[in-house]
């Protein structure tokens, strides 16, 4: 297995540097390898907790035990690995069971036992009210910052647009957006909002904003911590899959980007907020697991957490709890079992509360766009439905290829050397093309929200500006809706929105600055679907006497809603970007609150997976995993081909012959020699190299920390000391150096296929195991070794993909 984290004949590499420097560049992020807060220290805390599954060194008078001496670092990871699930499971069977008997002995014991069954409710409570209060703080940072683009409140400066003018005592209902306290940039340089100097100067200063925000964000995300970029949705989802990547989830993480999100936001490029929110509640969840030894020490109960916060993650993004946790479920996570379903609703729950009481929209609701639609819809509506739901799996498919074309190309030329200038360019090419359009002005959640609206007697919107809107039949409805001057206007401008939107959202996303793509595309599909919704309710109006109209909407009746259609084209071109189902259609549901329109969810968003699975299997999140190499099994994806286990493990024919260590036969310095010579991150164990009988299998890590632990600890360690594997070493000559036991740092269990096991099979217990690797044997003997970097390659190889583009381990 090949291992990165150790440089060939260093046996203190797996101390690794906390410089800075230390850096690999990547598309969308840096790749650090400096040992960060997220993982367990090697040190003290081990040496505190007994259980931790650490080895035992052997001596010639007396042999270590291994429970009660640990050897700190023994069951810890490298940087860019992949954990062994059925190992952490085990050693959390055996502590829980430990735990359980002793509870009967006394009653501290029993408290003891009651108190790690509920730190995980507290963990998650915790988890809840962090992620809730820091997405408040987001959300309101976010709306005055965009606001402060325009203007600036005198009767407040911390008063966003909307919260001055709600205090203002010289404000009417028709001009609730404008009040004396509130003043532009022209205003206050010029003294005037009039003429063309006027509008200068505004378009000027909304432009400085947007760039000085990009900067700061872009500056501080480079220097302080570069996996604060991007959405962070690929890189949580490779990490609950069981993959290490030291510091992506500490707390210099979690700061830079809370701080950065607010600044990319409020720059008013083609991002949201919502994608980086997950990353932000999984940054929560993974400090926040360091106050319980339970989740500190154990990856597989830590990443079972990560999954509770990703779904807080969402709650807190969308308003949605019972979304957030199907999307965790169908969407990041790779081992969901039923305790963890209760425990991430719990942690939805309480992050949504948290965010509710908090009210950062002031509307009383958890997201900025939430509306309710009174009109039902009719059976004929599946048809344009259907055709938003075509147009999101066109787009999903279009934006993945080509934003994956240009994150390839940002990867492979000078562009990803100058992050700050890319993102400079593209802020002040948005902001110059933004601001005279008012719908590319707005942030886009007000933009979404705008076109979600399903227009009353008191919308002031153009897109409410129809003729007859006060010749009402009933109070508060609007019978008759022909267009008037302002959503012709509106139309136009929207259209234009539309193109921006798309074009601009390609390289925007994968920048280094925090940016999510979940508002972006339902912008998009919120544009097209007002589009189609406001062009099929003027032919319902003007041609209501046609068989398709005739049946269900009479003449004077308001038939069609097209804040439905926006909001089903948003969940259209989301599903078509993301390939969600289930957990989009729940979001949508509980974005409007309304169980008669689940059915036109449901058929725009199938529709949308099956066109662009049809133009391409991958969501955008996978597209990402594999360009950035992560060592990532989709559990959706069949493996097909007929090729067997020999075909795929190492070594090959011609190859030279697996190296193994034997279990009774090699002295330390033969072991020094092997790890220094190979960059393997393990070795089998057999019983002779004439016989290849398999005895266990040892990884390298514990084997370096075991070695040097006993050269610091026990007397008369030298070079020529035998390392013995087996329960029992023979009697020690007199005179002779003492010999090292390493036989509980060994796997006496490793999974083993035969050389005939089919890959399909093989592939299936990789993935539901979660294995870092596979031992080969024939007839009792092994033959070679298959890890999960195999068996990527191999899939990629049979899909006609480039190998070599598996990178980690």
């Amino acid at each position: 297995m090949d291992n990165r984290g150790f440089q060939q004949g260093s046996f203190n590499s797996f101390q690794s540097s906390s410089s800075d420097e230390d850096l690999m560049d990547i598309p969308g992020t840096a790749m650090d390898f400096s040992m960060r807060d997220d993982v367990p220290p090697l040190d003290g805390e081990i040496e505190e907790d007994k259980s931790y599954n650490g080895g035992g060194i052997g001596s010639s008078n007396r042999m270590m035990d291994f429970l009660e001496e640990p050897i700190p670092g023994v069951g810890t990871y490298d940087d860019f690995n992949t954990i062994d699930w059925v190992r952490e499971k085990s050693r959390d069977r055996d502590r829980h069971r430990e735990i359980t008997n002793k509870s009967k002995e006394s009653t501290w014991a029993l408290i003891h036992s009651v108190s790690d069954a509920f730190s995980g409710w507290l963990l998650m409570l915790l988890i809840g009210l962090l992620s809730g209060s820091l997405a408040g703080l987001i959300d309101i940072s976010a709306h005055w910052m965009t606001d402060l683009k325009e203007g600036i409140c005198t009767g407040g400066i911390w008063f966003n647009h909307e919260h001055c003018c709600w205090n203002s005592q010289h404000v009417t209902f028709e001009d609730r957006d404008k009040c004396p306290e509130w003043n532009s940039w022209s205003q206050l340089i010029i003294s005037t909002n009039e003429g063309a100097f006027a509008y200068i100067v505004n378009y000027f200063m909304y432009v400085l904003w947007a760039l000085l925000f990009a900067f700061l964000a872009v500056s501080l995300v480079k220097v302080f911590a570069p996996y604060a970029c991007g959405s962070g949705i690929p890189e949580i989802k490779t990490i609950l899959s069981g993959f290490i990547i030291r510091g992506y989830l500490g707390k210099w993480t979690l700061i830079i980007k809370t701080i950065t999100l607010v600044l990319a936001v409020s720059s008013g490029l083609s991002l949201g907020k919502e994608g980086p929110l997950v990353h932000v509640a999984c940054c929560c969840g993974n400090i926040l697991c360091h106050c319980f030894n339970k989740y500190r020490k154990n990856e597989a109960k830590r990443r079972e957490v990560l999954s509770a916060a990703a779904a807080a993650g969402v709650s807190v993004a969308f308003g949605a709890p019972i979304g957030g946790v199907l999307f965790s479920l169908e969407e990041v996570s790779y081992y969901f079992p039923l305790k963890t379903l209760w425990r991430s609703f719990f942690a939805a729950l309480v992050a949504a509360f948290t965010l509710r009481s908090i009210n950062p929209f002031g509307n009383s609701r958890l997201v900025l766009f939430y509306v309710e639609f009174h009109t039902p819809w009719h059976l004929f509506e599946l048809v344009p439905f259907i055709l938003l739901g075509i147009f999101g799996g066109l787009w999903g498919a279009l934006f993945i290829r080509t934003n994956i074309a240009w994150c390839r190309k940002r990867k492979t030329t000078q562009l990803g050397k100058y992050p700050v200038i890319e993102v400079l360019v593209m802020t002040a090419i948005t902001a110059i093309l933004a601001f005279p359009n008012e719908y590319t002005r707005m942030s886009t959640s007000e933009l979404i929200s705008e076109l979600f609206n399903d227009c009353g007697l008191l919308d002031s919107s153009k897109l409410c500006d129809y003729e007859n809107r006060f010749n009402t039949s009933k109070a508060g409805e609007l019978p008759d809706r022909p267009a008037g001057v302002g959503v012709y206007s509106a139309m136009w401008q929207l259209a234009l929105t539309l193109i921006l939107k798309i074009v601009i959202t390609i390289f925007t996303f994968g920048m280094k600055i925090p940016s999510g793509l979940f508002i972006p595309s339902m912008a998009v599909g919120a544009i097209a679907g007002r589009l189609l919704g406001v062009g099929m309710e003027q032919l319902a109006y003007y041609h209501h006497d046609w068989a398709i109209f005739n049946s269900w909407c009479s003449q004077g009746a308001d038939c069609i809603t097209p804040g439905l259609y926006a909001m089903v084209g948003a969940a259209a071109c989301l599903g078509g970007v993301t390939r969600m189902t289930v957990s989009l259609v729940v979001i949508m549901f509980e974005l409007t609150g309304g169980l008669e329109y689940i059915v036109p969810l449901m058929a725009a968003a199938m529709t949308s997976k099956w066109v662009a699975d049809a133009l391409g299997r991958e969501g955008i999140y996978d597209a990402h995993i594999r360009l950035n190499g992560y060592p990532f099994l989709e559990a959706k994806e069949e493996f097909a081909h007929k090729t067997l286990a020999m075909d795929v493990m190492k070594p090959r024919r011609n190859d030279p012959l697996l190296t193994v260590l034997t279990q009774d036969s090699m002295t330390v310095e033969d072991v020094e020699t092997i790890i220094s010579e190979t960059t393997y991150s393990g070795f089998p164990v057999v019983v002779s190299r004439e016989s290849q009988r398999l005895v266990g299998f040892v990884l390298r890590r514990d084997l370096i920390i075991s070695i040097e632990n006993a050269r610091k600890k026990q007397d008369g360690v030298v070079s020529t000391s035998v390392i013995y594997f087996t329960e029992h070493s023979p009697p020690v000559p007199p005179y002779t150096p003492p010999t090292l036991k390493l036989r509980n740092i060994l796997d006496l269990s490793p999974f083993t296929v035969t050389d005939l096991t089919p890959m399909e099979i093989v592939v299936d217990i990789f993935r539901k195991l979660g294995l870092r690797q596979c031992l080969v044997t024939h007839n009792g003997r092994l033959l070679g070794i298959i890890t999960k970097k195999d068996v990527l390659k191999h899939i990629a190889q049979m899909a006609n993909q480039d190998p070599d583009s598996i990178l980690f381990n």
